[in-house]
């Protein structure tokens, strides 16, 4: 027989010794022998020791996981608040800023007058990135925060209910997430680049401001302002982290990932998650309620006039001394 597999029934064989009733009349020398017998096992365990089994599994041959046991409460301790906070969390703060601040108005008011600037296949990638998006956001809330957060609420029959359709539209949302991601990644990128006007941009916060020093400023933006910039380089950093953890958690029999891999890649698509939650919070309220007229460019994929010259006035000097303006 293999020496590898006789050190375990060793092993095995010692520690059975005392239940069959062969053991030592002193039962501290016992305990102490059982002892030292368990460390041999766990230290053996813990350097890749393999036993035998006839169960045809993935990891038949692994009889315990040794990952660091902070990973589990990683997740419901940090990773599962963090997601609660930063859907609930961002959504009051921009409703406390709204109902302070206002909404940014056009100060020329609209010009009646609409200006190409997204394409009909560019309009189409946005909406197939953030349909998805939107849809992995709350189906992950629950698979990440539901247990903790919701089914206390709810009860057990209405999560688990809740639970059998989110799993499944988590799953299927992440192939047309993956693909919109990596379109906007490679389409985009272009547009993304970081300009010395940008750090003004920033000082200023964009010109959202209406009160105090910042009211009435306009800083200068090419077509992606500054925080449509970092809002990109985020979403195709922390997106790629979610694609690659997610494609290995979705597809396990592919992959074959080991557990400690499995489990470290929960935590950080958990992460990345939370970071892309909380920028997709900020990115659809300045588009839909914080920006006058912003919501136009993605649905139509043209911008009024004035919108353009007041949030993207680099962009709109350039295509109109280039002649690439164009009008509806």
């Amino acid at each position: 027989m293999k020496t590898q597999y006789l050190r375990p029934l060793w092993v095995l064989f010692a520690l059975l010794l005392p239940m069959l009733g062969f053991a030592a009349d002193d039962p501290g020398t016992v305990a102490q022998q059982a002892g030292n017998q368990t460390e041999v096992v766990w230290q053996a365990l813990k350097e890749g020791q393999e036993g035998y089994t006839t169960s045809k599994s993935e990891f038949h041959a692994q009889a315990i996981n040794t990952y660091d046991e902070r990973i589990l409460p990683t997740r419901e301790n940090i990773l599962a608040p963090g997601m609660m906070l930063a859907l609930f969390g961002m959504i009051a703060v921009f409703v406390l800023f709204i109902l302070v601040n206002g909404i940014s108005k056009l100060h020329d008011g609209f010009s009646g007058k609409l200006v190409y600037r997204w394409s009909k296949a560019d309009v189409a990638i946005h909406w197939l990135g953030a349909i998805p998006c939107l849809l992995l956001i709350l189906t992950g809330l629950m698979i990440l925060a539901g247990r903790l957060f919701v089914e206390p609420l709810l009860g057990p029959a209405a999560f688990a209910s809740i639970m059998a359709a989110a799993k499944p539209v988590h799953d299927y949302m992440a192939i047309p997430f993956m693909f919109g991601w990596a379109l906007m990644c490679i389409k985009w990128a272009k547009n993304q680049i970081p300009a010395k006007y940008d750090l003004d941009w920033f000082l200023v916060v964009g010109g959202y401001i209406n009160f105090g020093p910042f009211k009435g400023k306009h800083p200068d933006a090419g077509f992606a302002n500054a925080g449509e910039k970092m809002w990109f380089w985020t979403f195709a950093f922390c997106g790629g982290l979610i694609v690659a953890s997610g494609i290995v958690l979705l597809f396990p029999n592919v992959v074959e990932p080991s557990r400690t891999l499995s489990l470290l890649a929960i935590l950080t698509h958990g992460a990345s998650a939370i970071i892309v939650c909380a920028f997709s919070i900020v990115h659809i309220f300045m588009a839909t309620v914080m920006s006058e007229g912003g919501m136009e460019c993605m649905v139509s994929g043209y911008c009024d006039e004035n919108w353009a010259k007041q949030h993207h006035n680099v962009w709109y000097d350039e295509i109109k001394e280039s002649g690439e303006l164009t009008y509806k």
